[in-house]
């Protein structure tokens, strides 16, 4: 693991996630720049102190030349340096799984897909919410057609902490994310407006095409935008609407997707995770629970214990990591495992919407593949 040392937020997640399964082992790592927090990480978790390095230059050396070294990289970094871990371990020959963004702007996410490919090893993104075994379940109601041809896809994610400039107060988590430095062209539209992007396109198995963006910097001060309103056009002529928000002051976590076909809407929401409703337009509105045997095979893996018992966050994180151990131990791809495609196509979303909005451009094509 790079990063992740005392004070990060996601680190701890990923650690638990990654070993929640018996799947993979955390063995090695360079978890801060701070030697002292790096030896505190490495101490709690129990990771030898000869396997603790000072960089990620020297863990990829120090892990490779080991016979019993490392196979898989987790990048657990602010944005700025998702780029650099990924390629090295990559041209290593070591398989990646990293946080979201991919990267920190779209030259970077095109130059890591050239990496990919050419390094023959597996590259996965931990978009979140896509291990929900509610939202695996959406997935396949909409691509199995229940709904029929899709028409109009809403998705919101609210979050207000950071309606006031506490970044500006050292508050560790806000500052980076507000610097453009370390957190690449976007704010708000990179750190939460990626995961709701990344949420329509994988229910629905639609791409965006062109988008219509609204972004802003309401606090005073803040140089990257932290309230986001996106129009979108996806292929096949559905419309959608795409709010991302950090200074909707009171909002907590509030991830919401509504799908409307023509035979039919559903609706998922982060805080009932483990339910999904179907409101029909000719039939009674159903309710689906997570671990139910009426559940496909995906929803139905993805729960861990009975229905009734709430799973959540951790759980999630480790679905994107159990697949993507499987792949690796398989040799075969797991298409419930975001990877670099899915970050290239992130990272174009933002970059296309933060230029188009700071110039009043309207519709832009999305252009994924063109940095």
């Amino acid at each position: 693991m790079v990063g992740g040392g005392p004070g990060s937020f996601i680190g701890p997640v990923h650690r638990m996630a990654a070993e929640l399964d018996g799947t993979i082992r955390l063995v090695a790592g360079a978890f801060s720049r701070d030697p002292a927090k790096s030896a505190k990480a490495a101490e709690a978790w129990g990771v030898a102190p000869d396997r603790v390095y000072a960089d990620h230059v020297a863990m990829i050396a120090g892990e490779t030349a080991r016979d019993d070294g490392a196979e898989l990289v987790a990048v657990v970094t602010p944005n700025h340096l998702h780029f650099a871990v990924s390629a090295a371990a990559l041209q290593a020959g070591l398989h990646v799984i990293s946080d979201k963004p991919a990267t920190r702007n779209l030259a970077e996410a095109l130059e890591l897909e050239r990496i990919v490919a050419a390094s023959g090893r597996r590259y996965a993104l931990t978009y979140t919410y896509t291990g929900y075994p509610m939202v695996r379940e959406a997935r396949q109601i909409v691509r199995r057609g229940d709904l029929g041809p899709i028409r109009k896809v809403v998705v919101e994610y609210a979050q207000g902490w950071l309606s006031r400039p506490i970044e500006q107060g050292g508050d560790a988590q806000a500052m980076w994310r507000a610097d453009p430095a370390r957190s690449g062209v976007g704010g708000c539209s990179g750190d939460i407006g990626v995961h709701a992007f990344n949420l329509a396109e994988f229910i629905t198995g639609l791409e965006v095409e062109r988008l219509c963006p609204d972004l802003a910097s309401v606090v005073p001060g803040r140089a990257l935008d932290d309230d986001c309103n996106v129009l979108l056009r996806f292929g096949g002529g559905a419309r959608g609407v795409l709010i991302a928000s950090q200074i909707s002051a009171g909002a907590r976590n509030g991830l919401n997707i509504k799908v409307y076909g023509e035979k039919g809407g559903l609706s998922w929401s982060h805080e009932r995770h483990t339910e999904l409703t179907i409101d029909w337009l000719d039939g009674p509105t159903q309710t689906l629970h997570a671990a139910s045997g009426y559940l496909g095979a995906a929803a139905q893996a993805g729960s861990r214990i009975p229905t009734g018992h709430p799973e959540g966050f951790i759980e999630a994180f480790a679905n994107i990591y159990r697949d993507f151990a499987g792949a690796i131990s398989s040799g075969r791809a797991n298409d419930l495992t975001p990877g670099i495609a899915a970050g290239v196509r992130g990272m174009a979303f933002v970059e296309r919407a933060v230029a188009a909005s700071r110039t009043g451009q309207g519709w832009v094509d999305l252009n994924a593949g063109d940095a």
